[in-house]
């Protein structure tokens, strides 16, 4: 199918839903600035200080940092949580709001990213899940207790050696703290924020279980497939029409839609035909 029947195939999509699902991986927030970390050559160009020392991205996002080494630790997701703080979420971000407002529709995100760049948007925390939690919360690295908690901190870094001269405290306890995200071969991740977001998440469903639903999946990559797999499963068991918007990895099953571009230029593409 032509791109530009793809592209009217997906705005139809749109203006039939009554209820929309936007899953989102990694690749939505390279058009707000934000770093790629496919594959070891991507994590290292955003991060040359890692490469120099030998340390790939499952390497550098290990939570036994926090244990043995937490100004280490702290030095990458410090350096993100300053990142992500500073980052304004791109257009694509408003022309999805806008189709919302635009066609009334019930909405819910789900998103693979710890960045908080749809809250930030203007989304509402209780309409999010974030599978692999939040930067923006922290929790106890052993965990003490099962307290989660804002992310407040000011986390200074030092660049040439990727070490925080500060490290936050449990609240609780006065350990360590870590961020509440899922890491690698992590056990001590606290999941109670993020199974209240699925439990929301779940009532959305149930609620839009006999409307028209689109799922538009944004910069979801097969590398680690969950936002992908969601996607599909959510068009097979709901008949909802699946929109993929993804540069490299934009197969999909039909009769779902492929659009093979970025996040920005997908949406826009769409919210062109929309405004036609």
């Amino acid at each position: 199918m032509p791109r530009d029947e793809r592209l009217e195939a997906a705005a139809a999509a749109i203006r039939k839903a009554r209820a929309l699902v936007i899953t989102a991986g990694a690749g939505m927030g390279v058009d707000s600035g934000l770093p790629d970390f496919r594959g070891d050559r991507g994590f290292w160009n955003a991060y040359p200080m890692y490469e120099r020392l030998g340390l790939s991205f499952v390497e550098a996002a290990n939570p036994e940092h926090f244990e043995r080494d937490p100004a280490f630790g702290w030095g990458f997701y410090g350096h993100r949580t300053n990142l992500y703080r500073e980052t304004v979420p791109h257009a694509g971000f408003g022309l999805l709001r806008g189709w919302i407002d635009r066609f009334g529709l019930d909405y819910f995100v789900v998103t693979s990213n710890v960045d908080g760049q749809f809250q930030k948007a203007g989304f509402a925390e209780e309409r999010v899940l974030e599978v692999h939690g939040s930067i923006h919360h922290l929790q106890c690295t052993r965990p003490c207790c099962e307290a989660i908690w804002d992310n407040k901190e000011t986390i200074p870094i030092d660049i040439d050696t990727m070490r925080a001269r500060h490290i936050p405290a449990c609240i609780h306890c006065g350990g360590v703290a870590r961020p509440n995200i899922l890491m690698f071969g992590d056990w001590s991740w606290l999941s109670g924020r993020t199974r209240q977001q699925e439990r929301h998440f779940d009532e959305f469903l149930t609620d839009n279980r006999e409307v028209p639903l689109a799922v538009v999946e944004l910069g979801a990559g097969t590398a680690i497939p969950t936002i992908r797999s969601l996607s599909e499963r959510l068009g097979n068991r709901y008949g909802g029409a699946v929109i993929r918007i993804n540069p490299r990895e934009a197969q999909v099953p039909p009769p779902f839609i492929s659009l093979s571009c970025g996040a920005l230029e997908g949406v826009r593409g769409i919210d062109g035909v929309l405004a036609s």
